[in-house]
């Protein structure tokens, strides 16, 4: 059976199922700085391809993974695990499965300063961990990528024949840098 946010079995949890547009581009507007957990340094691995096109759209990524710390990439030093970040993020992105997330979500709610989001990459979901952020004070987001709902949403996915569900006859902004780089700042 596939769950509806109206029909659900009881004890199903729908809150993170669906998100709202303007939810999503609340949250990456807001955000400037990013810790990307599980960032990879070959680029034929999404989490590489979601770094590198986040730091092109302006945010600070910091890649985090143990196997890599110490080293660069695209410029920036990898830290091994959250703890070891050099300030505050406002968001803590999970490129890990789903087991990971668990633990990770806890490392991330040990900070000092608390991030303002958890963001859990595609397939990746764990609903304990999501009520332990929120309770928090903590936003998540779940079983979804931030280079996808960017580019859906400042339209640049429409480019390669993706529906994005999103009609606009206004002219979209574009960002510096590129001519094929789009902003979700509305116009």
């Amino acid at each position: 059976m596939i769950p509806t946010l109206d029909g659900a079995p009881d004890g199903l949890s729908t809150r993170h199922d669906r998100y709202a547009d303007a939810r999503i581009r609340e949250i990456l507007k807001a955000t400037r700085s990013i810790a990307l957990v599980g960032a990879s340094a070959n680029p034929a691995r999404p989490s590489y391809i979601v770094f590198k096109y986040l730091s092109e759209r302006g945010y600070t990524v910091i890649p985090v993974n143990p196997g890599l710390a110490g080293q660069s990439l695209l410029g920036r030093p990898v830290v091994g695990r959250l703890a070891d970040l050099p300030g505050p993020v406002d968001m803590v992105e999970i490129f890990r499965n789903s087991a990971a997330a668990g633990p990770l979500v806890d490392e991330a709610l040990a900070l000092p300063t608390l991030p303002k989001v958890i963001w859990m990459q595609l397939g990746v979901r764990d609903d304990a961990a999501a009520e332990r952020a929120e309770a928090a004070g903590v936003a998540v987001i779940m079983n979804r990528c931030p280079k996808i709902e960017y580019g859906r949403l400042s339209g640049e996915i429409g480019w390669t024949g993706v529906n994005s569900r999103i009609i606009s006859a206004r002219k979209p902004v574009m960002a510096k840098g590129g001519v094929q780089k789009r902003t979700i700042d509305a116009p």
